[in-house]
């Protein structure tokens, strides 16, 4: 059931030409551990995606330190790039298992090294995009066969500037993304009313699915700042990844919450309208 129409956005493309392997993607489970079962835009099903060939590169610096030392908009560092149908948010959990040859070949360099990869969406109809958002492995399980199952956290977003090479694996010269002051806007205000329709469109949808009321869903932000919370509501938005990326290139965190804010409205007078018909027709 289609609950709401997304704007379709173009997105700038790579072109890559490196084979594709494919990932078994675990279901996604976002910040803070409260992330509502939101309409149909999560997908609770294990998924697989198509991505294509990717070279780990080794970094100098240690995972530790990339927390220390804040990366500068204007640094072009490299950075091996993973293509996936769907996007990952600053902050944002995401499961993997890898299983095929070359990812498992990256995943032992990356253990060995700086744990980070860049997670970039990539769909057939729109190829790859231009802005993703790094992963760093915080977890990792490596079974006998060799597979791996990882559980990787969101840090901060990239665009790449440049494709280094492609083969054996996709590795990118990228630059860090950062959101720009808001100027006059207040973000502050913006995010409370986001939050105020997240609560609404949670406890309509639940009503009608027949869920009770959860106390969880009253605080969403948990003293998340605007521009976390921002990225958590794109996070949220799991079955529309198009919509997803356009929120995730947004360099204006009020920008971002405007976009979120429209996107709720529409949802929560999609589901209004359906509360209504089902309270005159309860058989429906």
């Amino acid at each position: 059931m289609a609950l709401l129409q997304l704007i379709s956005t173009h997105q700038p493309c790579l072109n890559l030409n490196s084979a594709a392997v494919t990932a078994s993607l675990c279901p996604n489970s976002n910040f803070p551990s409260n992330s509502p079962p939101f309409l149909h835009f999560c997908n609770n099903q294990r998924r697989r995606g198509r991505a294509n060939s990717l070279r780990c590169s080794s970094s100098s610096s240690s995972s530790e330190k990339s927390h220390t030392s804040q990366p500068r908009p204007d640094d072009v560092v490299e950075l091996p790039l993973f293509p996936l149908p769907l996007v990952l948010f600053p902050g944002a959990i995401l499961p993997l298992q890898i299983f095929e040859f070359r990812y498992r070949i990256m995943m032992h360099t990356l253990l060995e090294s700086d744990l980070r990869f860049g997670v970039i969406y990539s769909d057939p109809a729109t190829g790859t995009a231009e802005v993703g958002c790094v992963g760093e492995i915080v977890k990792h399980e490596r079974l006998a066969d060799d597979r791996f199952f990882l559980i990787c956290k969101g840090q901060e977003r990239f665009r790449v500037a440049k494709v280094v090479r492609t083969k054996p694996y996709l590795v990118a010269g990228v630059r860090w993304l950062e959101d720009r002051p808001s100027g006059e806007e207040d973000v502050e205000a913006l995010a409370s009313e986001v939050e105020a329709y997240m609560k609404d469109v949670i406890r309509l949808s639940n009503r009608l699915n027949g869920k009770p009321e959860k106390k969880e869903a009253q605080d969403l932000r948990r003293n998340l700042f605007p521009t976390p919370f921002s990225f958590f509501v794109g996070s949220t938005f799991e079955g529309a990844p198009r919509e997803q990326q356009a929120l995730l290139e947004l360099e204006d965190t009020a920008a971002r919450l405007k976009r979120e804010k429209e996107t709720l409205r529409n949802t929560l007078n999609y589901l209004t309208a359906a509360s209504a018909v089902k309270d005159v027709f309860p058989s429906a």
